[in-house]
């Protein structure tokens, strides 16, 4: 292997590897009185409240996914009914919904003017005034129990894809032996497949409570105070860079305990899988029984994506009617500057990454093979570290990776300075070039998942080969792999574009000047309760969303049904 190629893996390594290492740096160095006054200060007011709030929604979330997503998943393999062939993909779809846009949407329609109420009050023939005064309290949804609701509806699909898949790779033999024992119904499902199933369960119940902790945007639009509204709180409001860089690296320690968690389910998965056989058989389901089914899978999809579309189609359908044509030309080229910028650095950002995931997974298939086992383990080392960055939520990342970009364009400036004479300004801070590479740092892994498993199935014979005909590393990886993984390749690429479009905190604290995405506009908009000017970008972050939905749909064969009793 080239001296070329190992640098380049090993430098991208080493920039994913760099926020982490600067806010380790900035958390325990630098031990300042005033640094160590306001540590104190949050850990004696709002410090307990975050890790309360935290703590709770995490709790929670967990519960929520696990039982909506298991119940969804046994309903859709054990059971035949009527419309099960649309619900069992269906349920995918609150996958494309980003958690701040169903918490914009449910807001506007259970807030006191909202939709819901006004009707409510309608049917009771009351007025506002009549309503408060007959004391009538309906559920606060800006709550931390709104939130965990909010965070449910969209992250349960990380539980239901994983828990079906593991329901449908049992064995048939496996019930019927339990049947022979006597173990039938309800009983069957608590001892015989929700264990055999447990790893893939608690994988994907991880990954969800990963996502709700790092979530920002529902949690600041809901004034709940967690770890990530805290840490923006302690960076703008505060301005304790050390303060900061210590609740940063609270959360991230979580992060990774919990993702050290998801390795070990992950591991044991053989043990769910081992013996399968003959698939399992759906029993067809009486009409009365069917209704039941059918209203277990209808309502994660009414409530996590069909409402709040409505919804959103209403508040936008509201704003475009009340507007005149020149109100309305203005936001729609608003609308079009953001989605440009949006497309820009999503382009861009996908591009690199699958570049950089194809170098990484390629290094990772070469590892195994080389004689060199020093340098098969810096190898591997590499990979394992690039592939960590989706575990650091993004308003970790975006401090991590602020915090060092400006000293960076400080020294950057101070050359240019000695050399030119003038005053040059920030080149990489507050740039087009620094959110991306904040977008890298986190989406990377996104890519290489995809990437390793197009290279898995290209045989090791090939490399071989070329290698015989005198070909290189780089030449294997150019005109072997690249042709034969080009659909993996492009499943990944559209996977890191869809999340980058939908990346609010690091796009928040990173982005130029006047430089709005779809995702940061929306944010800014509901936040001065503009509702319905943000419903055409939280429409698109959705409709953009449900692209590769698709690709999940298709690969993992939803639409196919086992054979039925």
């Amino acid at each position: 292997m080239s001296k070329a190629f190992s640098l380049a893996v090993l430098l991208i390594a080493t920039l994913v590897a760099l926020p982490l290492v600067a806010l380790i740096y900035l958390a325990f160095a630098g031990q300042t009185a005033a640094g160590g006054g306001t540590w104190a200060h949050l850990a004696a007011t709002v410090l307990p409240r975050y890790t309360l709030n935290s703590i709770v929604l995490a709790f929670s979330v967990t519960g929520g996914v696990i039982i909506v997503g298991v119940a969804t998943a046994w309903v859709t393999t054990r059971y035949d009914f009527w419309g099960k062939r649309v619900l069992e993909w269906a349920l995918i779809l609150p996958l494309a919904m980003p958690a701040y846009v169903i918490a914009y949407a449910y807001t506007d329609a259970l807030q006191f003017t909202g939709p819901v109420q006004t009707a409510l009050r309608a049917w009771l023939r009351m007025d506002g005034a009549q309503w408060k005064a007959a004391g009538y309290h309906f559920p606060e949804i800006r709550s931390l129990g709104g939130l965990a609701l909010m965070l449910i509806f969209v992250l349960y699909p990380y539980v239901y894809l994983p828990a079906r898949a593991a329901f449908l790779e049992r064995a048939a033999s496996v019930l019927e032996a339990g049947q022979a024992l006597g173990v039938r119904g309800v009983a069957a499902f608590f001892r015989i497949s929700l264990p055999l199933a447990r790893p893939a369960i608690v994988g994907g119940a991880v990954l969800a409570l990963m996502e709700a902790l790092a979530d920002f945007g529902a949690a600041s639009y809901f004034a709940v105070e967690t770890f990530t509204t805290g840490i923006y709180k302690a960076w703008f409001g505060l301005q304790d860079v050390r303060a900061t860089a210590q609740l940063a690296l609270t959360l991230l320690s979580f992060v990774l305990l919990l993702k050290l968690i998801e390795r070990v389910a992950r591991g044991r998965t053989q043990f769910a899988t081992r013996g399968a056989g003959r698939c399992v058989v759906a029993i067809r389901l009486l009409p009365r029984q069917a209704w039941l089914a059918v209203m277990v899978c209808v309502s994660p999809v009414l409530i996590g994506f069909v409402i709040p579309v409505v919804v959103l189609v209403r508040l936008m359908w509201r704003e475009w009617g009340d507007s005149g044509n020149a109100a309305l030309s203005a936001a729609l080229g608003t609308y079009w500057q953001h989605a440009g910028n949006s497309l820009f650095v999503a382009f861009a950002t996908a591009l690199l990454a699958v570049v950089f995931a194809l170098l990484l997974g390629y290094a990772a298939r070469v590892s195994t093979r080389l004689h060199d086992r020093s340098h098969a383990s810096v190898l591997r080392a590499c990979v394992q570290v690039a592939a960590s960055g989706y575990a650091v939520p993004g308003a970790v990342l975006a401090f991590g990776i602020l915090i060092p970009l400006t000293r960076l364009d400080l020294v950057l400036a101070g050359v240019l300075a000695d050399a030119t004479g003038g005053k040059p300004s920030l080149l990489l801070t507050g740039s087009v070039a620094g959110l991306v590479y904040a977008y890298l740092v986190r989406l990377v892994a996104v890519a290489l998942t995809n990437v390793e498993s197009g290279l898995s199935r290209v045989t090791t014979s090939m490399d071989d080969a070329a290698r015989a005909l005198g070909a290189g590393a780089v030449d294997i990886l150019a005109r072997v792999h690249a042709p034969l993984v080009w659909r993996s390749l492009l499943v990944a690429g559209l996977f890191v574009f869809v999340d980058t479009l939908k990346e609010l905190p690091a796009t928040l604290v990173l982005r130029p000047f006047n430089f709005d995405t779809l995702a940061t506009a929306a944010y800014t908009l509901t936040k001065d309760e503009r509702l319905g000017e943000a419903a055409l970008p939280c429409l698109t972050l959705v409709a953009v969303g449900l692209l590769p939905l698709v690709w999940v749909a298709r690969s993992l064969g939803l639409a196919k049904q086992p054979k039925t009793a």
